[in-house]
C-alpha cells in the first residue's frame, strides 16, 4: 500500500505531498498505521529519502476524544475508527481537515468551535427540574466530541463565520432542555448562529462518529416555546 499524505511543517508553510510504502496488517486502523510509521527511527518516503515524523493528533484511540479527525481517502473520519481493510489497498490518501487552520501535517486548530460556543454563551448551568424529559436524547446530544467532522462536511459552514454548525445546535438544545432561566436567550443565539444558516443537508448526521441525531435536536429547538 502507498500512503500519500498532505504535509505542512508549520502554519503558513507551503503544503506538499509525500508518499510512504506500507504493508497493511489485519485489523489495523489508520491511527495504528501512523503510529507504526512514526515508530521507525529512520522514517523514509517511497523514494528512500529521509522524512520527518508525521504529525497527527490523538488521545484515547477509542473513538471518544475526536482528536484524530482527518480526511481519509476523501472522507472526513476518525483515524482510530477507520480500518485499513475497508480502504483501497493500492493507495491511501490522508489530508488534514480543510475548514480549520493547519498547524502541522494532519494537526489542525479547532479552537473556532469553542470560540463559537463562547460567543453564543452556550454553556450548561445547573439543571432545573421540570423541563425536558427526553433524557435519552439529552444523553445522545451530550456525546458530541467537538471533533469538527460535522463542520468539515457542512455546505453552510465556512471558516468560522456567523454559522456555528451542528455542535452549537446540539449544545443549544441541551441548555434549553436543562434550564428555563436562559431559554429565550439561547433560542435567540440558536436562531442567529444556526437556524438562519442551516440548509438541512444533514451531512452532519452522516459523518458524526457518535451518531448524534442532530435533526431531532433541531426539531425540538424549533418547536420549543417559552415556559
Amino acid at each position: 500500500m502507498r500512503v500519500r499524505i498532505l504535509r505542512q511543517r508549520m502554519p503558513g508553510a507551503e503544503p506538499y505531498w509525500q508518499e510512504f510504502q506500507y504493508e497493511p496488517k489485519a485489523d489495523q486502523t489508520v491511527a495504528g498505521m501512523l503510529d507504526e510509521l512514526n515508530y521507525k527511527d529512520d522514517l523514509k518516503d517511497i523514494t528512500g529519502e529521509p522524512a520527518p515524523r508525521i504529525q497527527w493528533e490523538c488521545s484515547c484511540l477509542q473513538g471518544m476524544c475526536g482528536g484524530c479527525a482527518m480526511i481519509i481517502d476523501h472522507t472526513p473520519a476518525l483515524a482510530c475508527e477507520t480500518f485499513l481493510r475497508d480502504l483501497p489497498q493500492d493507495i491511501l490518501i490522508l489530508e488534514p481537515l480543510s475548514k480549520f487552520p493547519t498547524l502541522s501535517d494532519l494537526v489542525v486548530d479547532r479552537g473556532v468551535i469553542q470560540e463559537g460556543l463562547k460567543k453564543g454563551d452556550a454553556y450548561i448551568e445547573e439543571y432545573e427540574a421540570g423541563f425536558e424529559t427526553d433524557h435519552d436524547h439529552m444523553y445522545a446530544a451530550a456525546k458530541c466530541l467537538k471533533c469538527g467532522l460535522c463542520l468539515e462536511v457542512c455546505p453552510n459552514y465556512k471558516d468560522g463565520g456567523r454559522f456555528y454548525g451542528a455542535a452549537f445546535a446540539n449544545d443549544c438544545y441541551l441548555i434549553s432542555a436543562r434550564s428555563g432561566k436562559r431559554k429565550e436567550e439561547i433560542r435567540k443565539e440558536y436562531a442567529e448562529h444556526f437556524a438562519k444558516g442551516c440548509s438541512k443537508s444533514l451531512s452532519c448526521e452522516d459523518v458524526c462518529p457518535m451518531k448524534i441525531p442532530t435533526l431531532a435536536s433541531i426539531s425540538k429547538m424549533n418547536r420549543s416555546k417559552k415556559r
